[in-house]
């Protein structure tokens, strides 16, 4: 069983990236499509392999669910849930989901080392412990 995190509200995650140094954080934020939330973190951690379009990162995970107050626009940052394609989206830039999104949390910080995320690397995404 996981431990319980800081906040209820906002858990701190981290994403372990081959062949990038560093390691980005974000935290997923449980209001912004709740049901979601609680699939991802039932689910964590989650693995798998980066595909990449202009400024976004996504890969493909084994929760499948519908639009949960789901958009087309997000802003840079945005940790993201593609119902059409079961994949977490990463938006490091000012490019646009191809179709709707449920957000689901962002990156607070390494928002920058995204850009360097190869086709096919593997990604992983954990709970962080601490602050």
């Amino acid at each position: 069983m996981l431990p319980m995190p800081a906040s209820v509200s906002r858990v701190p995650i981290r994403f372990i990236i081959e062949g990038v140094e560093g390691t980005p954080e974000g935290e997923l934020i449980r209001h912004l499509a709740p049901k979601t939330v609680d699939a991802i973190l039932r689910a964590l951690p989650l693995e798998g392999y980066a595909s990449t379009w202009l400024e976004e990162v996504y890969f493909e995970v084994p929760v499948r669910l519908g639009e949960e107050k789901a958009t087309r626009r997000v802003e840079r940052g945005t940790i993201a849930y593609w119902p059409a394609g079961h994949a977490i989206c990463i938006f490091y830039g000012s490019s646009q989901p191809v179709g709707p999104v449920n957000p689901i949390g962002r990156v607070t910080s390494g928002l920058e080392l995204f850009a360097r995320v190869k086709m096919g690397a593997k990604i992983r995404i954990e709970q962080r412990q601490g602050p």
